[in-house]
């Protein structure tokens, strides 16, 4: 079974699958009970077309711009902004839109509400949530369930002409009933999955932008946004409105999403046109928001796409041809079936001379055999299957998000528990992400800085000269602010590095605001992960052109020339000097300190600010070092990590000491591992690289492009499943190369985000072993419920198809079938599919992707107890009347019900054994999954009152004790047989 899964199934992936992969796994899934159900959660491939569509119709367009005023007026951009000009301009409809460009829109209710009026909000129309009525109208829907409710229709008709009512009703209603309880369970299942993917969805949604109102800058929701609010925006955010630049610097704007074309356009006050949906590439600006919600081109776009849907996933593709080859299998068996049982009544009329002669009963016979065929069918096709990979994830999203991990894509549940590696950044991953400068060294003299330190006491160690370029370095050459806050305090935003450099600036008495009046920034080149370096340049009042650069201290130290002497003044830097800082850099790397070095240069007033900034020439102000403690139990995670089998390697910018330093604290670093730079790295062959990737458990100084390397090749070239941190819009290609990316929440940036599967919203890569060994619990839970399933379906198939080839009726009617496909569909679902994790499953090896789904310890366990089941219901059917001394003319209907009643008490106490796949103890925990008993004690309640109050229409005759006793033990007796087959040794595939 597990080669023809590969082989037909196998192509699809846990993303990024094709289009002709998810077609043609859906083709071969023919023998399907109930369409719209089995496939709700799978893509809507021809609404993604229909989205294609769109892009390119975007794509053949001019760029659309914005909607700016109340009569919702629309401006085209062309090749100018002729257009924006008879308006005014920026300002102008900034003033139409009643804001300002530097205080933005007042805050008061009435204003606010008034806004929302005239110009919308910024949400999207989205598809109404469907009620409890429309589960039920779907599981309604099922094939097998019609062809019964037919039968159900002419089993009354003829019961009621021939025996009269109540008595010939019995057996149609008893039919309906089971129908509507499936359909009302099954429903009810549904209607709350669809309830937890709807809360989940509204958590992937939650994205906060700053803005400027009243003049104070602050966080609000994507969703608060209004016409008229000031948004700023940084290298990695998604443009949330549609709206027009105002000021910036090297804006680079990703429109991919929106046309498809993947170069990036320039915004500035030429192209002043930011469209929603898109993405900041590179660069930082402020923009004024004039058209929210439907009205924007995503808006219009989005309406499409969220009705796409999500692939399938490889589990959920698996079990669709589990059930596939199941389904063929038994309407095989159902057909044999029905001929048999007819050939049967045929034989008996023969013997009776009758066969010209036909009576209702025979009819109603006949129709039973009809209705015990098609029941057959809905308990042989394992419509479940897949639905229970679906429950299963919607269950561990739903309790991952409370361990502060948001899962995107349903793929990544299962996929996170196969992970055999795992490529983390440092930064804020395992380590705190509050960053302080600790050490600095300044004029050739190193200082530790707390902030119990007086800046007045550092500052007289330092020349006053050296302090005011140091602060005026600080306060410009920076990706953050100095703010104040809505409650009028004083608040640091940027990214950690930035805010112990800024606290670090506000610690030696510098004024951010008066810094930034005294010159004017006329260019910024943003931090760039390639150059490792960012830089600006300023215009003093007076005339002239000053270049800041910081960044790696070894890369920013080599294109320095110059440094400030000890007593301030600006001297050539010498070999010895040189010598100095770089053994001081080596000195705070060893103590795992991240190093910055900072340097400037005055460029007169020849310099272009079009051309990029100097590469040489800067005189070095000197290196800070910055201290970034790790996170509490990371050590103990990692630990975690490999005795699971899952590697841990960290990837980094930071300066190789550094990242050893911290990779042995924690215990990444091994003495038969290597730390490799990146630029090293990138020079090694392609069979260089399969050789040393294995043992690379630490890379520093690395790029995008060596995350995007290191795990291309542990996928294509290992066969390793990888999962990916990252918080940076850099990190956008290896996430979405990893099987999965575990984007970090907190200092993600939004590209980072959709690129990402699981949002780890604490930033803790503890987290990281919570979502492993979630995903762990998914797939295990599914290869129990598989067990348990499968299990049922050879029982039912074997023991109705040789009853019929043999005794020429079969023990289980249609009602009792209907009932048995609920609890090992629906119930078995909900109770094994719903367990919780346990530490256990991180003490085993990951799965990995050559690994068989159904593995041989299933296989063993199935036929083991579809064996022990067999025999038992054989037994009974042969020897049963002569064993509990039954004879009179109920004797057969006593049989069938102890017959009904020991197969299903079989499944309770396989539902139970099926906790295990492996372990004899199958008790531990169970009273803690409240689901599983629950679900237990509502199977034996209904059992009771099927066989007791129900007979006349489920086929059933009140039991005595001594009978309910054997009924129970003999299943009862399944859990040491099952005890007994897990001592058989069988290997792990």
């Amino acid at each position: 079974m597990e080669s023809y899964l590969n082989e037909n199934f196998g192509d699809v992936k846990p993303k990024n699958s094709s289009e002709e992969a998810l077609e043609r796994w859906r083709k071969l899934c023919w023998i399907v009970k109930n369409r719209k159900r089995r496939f709700r959660f799978t893509a809507n491939l021809s609404k993604r077309f229909e989205a294609e569509a769109i892009r390119r119709s975007n794509q053949e367009k001019f760029r659309v711009a914005v909607l700016v005023s109340q009569a919702a007026l629309q401006f085209i951009h062309g090749h100018d902004v002729k257009k924006l000009k008879i308006h005014g301009g920026v300002e102008d409809i900034a003033a139409k839109l009643s804001t300002s460009i530097v205080n933005g829109i007042p805050t008061s209710e009435h204003l606010v509400n008034k806004r929302k009026r005239i110009y919308g909000i910024n949400k999207f129309t989205e598809t109404p949530p469907r009620g409890f009525w429309v589960f039920v109208w779907e599981a309604l829907q099922d094939t097998t369930l019609m062809i019964l409710a037919v039968c159900a229709l002419v089993s009354l008709a003829v019961g009621i002409t021939v025996e009269g009512w109540p008595k010939g009703a019995y057996d149609g209603l008893g039919i309906v009933l089971s129908i509507l309880l499936v359909v009302f369970v099954t429903a009810t299942s549904d209607y709350r999955q669809s309830l937890q993917f709807r809360d989940l969805d509204k958590e992937k949604k939650k994205i906060t932008v700053q803005v400027t109102r009243d003049g104070l800058r602050q966080k609000i929701s994507i969703f608060d946004l209004l016409p008229g609010d000031i948004v700023h925006l940084a290298i990695g955010d998604q443009v949330p409105a549609d709206g027009l630049f105002i000021s910036g610097f090297s804006v680079l704007i990703n429109e991919s999403s929106l046309t498809g074309e993947s170069e990036p356009v320039s915004a500035n006050a030429r192209n002043p046109f930011l469209l929603s949906g898109t993405k900041v590439q590179d660069g930082s600006c402020k923009m004024l928001v004039t058209t929210v919600g439907m009205r924007t081109q995503w808006g219009k776009l989005m309406a499409t796409l969220s009705e796409g849907g999500d692939d399938e996933t490889p589990l959920q593709v698996k079990l669709n041809g589990v059930a596939t080859i199941i389904g063929k299998i038994g309407l095989f068996f159902a057909v044999v079936t029905f001929a048999v049982l007819v050939q049967g009544l045929f034989s008996r009329k023969l013997q009776d001379g009758t066969q010209w002669i036909w009576s209702g009963d025979d009819a109603m016979e006949m129709l039973e055999f009809f209705a015990i065929a098609v029941t057959i069918v809905v308990v042989a096709v394992p419509e479940g299957l897949p639905l229970a990979v679906t429950l299963s994830l919607a269950f561990a999203m739903k309790k991952m998000m409370n361990d502060k991990a948001l899962v995107r894509h349903l793929a990544a549940c299962e996929t996170v528990g196969s992970s055999t590696s795992i490529c983390s950044d440092k930064t804020g991953t395992l380590t705190t992400n509050h960053m302080t400068v600790v050490k600095t060294c300044f004029c050739g003299e190193t200082k530790e800085v707390s902030t119990s330190n007086k800046s007045n006491h550092f500052r007289s160690a330092v020349p006053e000269s050296a302090v005011k370029i140091l602060i005026e370095s600080i306060f410009n050459n920076t990706g953050g602010e100095v703010v104040n806050n809505k409650e009028n305090k004083i608040e640091i935003l940027g990214t950690p590095t930035e805010t112990a450099l800024l606290e670090f600036g506000l610690l030696l008495g510098g004024d951010f605001q008066a810094e930034r009046k005294a010159s004017k920034i006329v260019k910024v080149e943003p931090f760039n992960s390639a150059k490792k370096r960012m830089g600006v340049v300023i215009e003093f009042p007076e005339g002239g052109l000053r270049v800041h650069c910081k960044g790696a201290s070894e890369i920013i130290l080599a294109a320095c020339d110059k440094v400030i002497s000890s007593n301030g003044d600006v001297v050539p830097l010498d070999e010895p000097t040189t010598n100095h800082l770089k053994n001081t850099i080596e000195q705070f790397a060893s103590e795992a300190l991240r190093t910055l070095c900072l340097a400037y240069m005055d460029v007169g007033t020849d310099f272009s600010v079009d051309s990029s900034l100097p590469l040489q020439g800067y005189t070095c102000i000197g290196i800070v070092g910055i201290k970034d403690p790790v996170r509490p139990g990371v050590k103990e995670s990692v630990a975690i990590c490999k005795s699971a089998g899952i590697t841990v390697r960290m990837v980094t910018g930071d300066n190789i000491n550094t990242a050893k330093a911290i990779a042995r604290e924690i215990g990444i670093l091994t003495d038969d591992g290597i730390a490799i730079e990146g630029p090293v790295f990138r020079e090694k062959s392609e069979e260089e690289l399969y050789e040393l990737i294995p043992k690379i458990q630490v890379m520093a100084r690395s790029s995008p492009m060596d995350k995007h390397t290191l795990v291309k090749h542990l996928r294509t070239s290992l066969g390793e499943v990888v999962a990916v941190t990252g918080d940076g819009t850099n990190d956008a290609p290896a996430l979405h190369e990893a099987d999965i990316g575990l984007a970090m929440g907190i200092a993600g940036t939004e590209v980072a985000k959709e690129s990402a599967d699981v949002i780890i919203l604490d930033d803790n890569f503890s987290t990281i072993v919570t979502v492993a060994k979630w995903g762990r619990s998914v797939y295990i839970n599914i290869q129990k419920f598989v067990q348990f399933q499968l299990t049922v379906n050879v029982v039912a198939l074997i023991v109705n198809f040789t009853s019929a080839c043999l005794t020429g009726n079969a023990p289980l009617t249609a009602v009792q079938l209907l009932w048995v496909n609920m609890i090992m569909d629906t119930l078995g679902a909900l109770a094994l599919a719903t367990e919780p994790p346990n530490d256990d499953l991180m003490k085993r090896s990951p799965v990995g992707r050559k690994g068989n789904f159904i593995s041989n310890v299933m296989w063993r366990n199935i036929l083991g107890q579809s064996l022990y089941q067999f025999v038992i219901i054989w037994f009974l059917q042969t020897r049963g009347k002569a064993a509990f001394h039954l004879d009179g003319p109920d004797s057969d209907l006593i049989l069938n019900t102890l017959i009904f009643n020991s197969f299903v008490f079989c499944q309770v106490f396989n539902e139970i054994s099926s906790r295990e796949m492996e372990k004899i103890n199958v008790l531990k925990g169970i009273l803690k999954n409240h689901v599983f008993v629950a679900v237990l004690s509502c199977t034996i309640i209904f059992q009771i009152v099927i066989v007791e109050f129900l007979g006349t229409f489920a086929s059933t005759s009140p039991l005595t004790v001594q009978q309910w006793f054997v009924s129970v033990c003999l299943g009862f007796l399944g859990m040491p047989i099952a005890a007994a087959l897990k001592l058989i040794p069988v290997g792990s595939n």
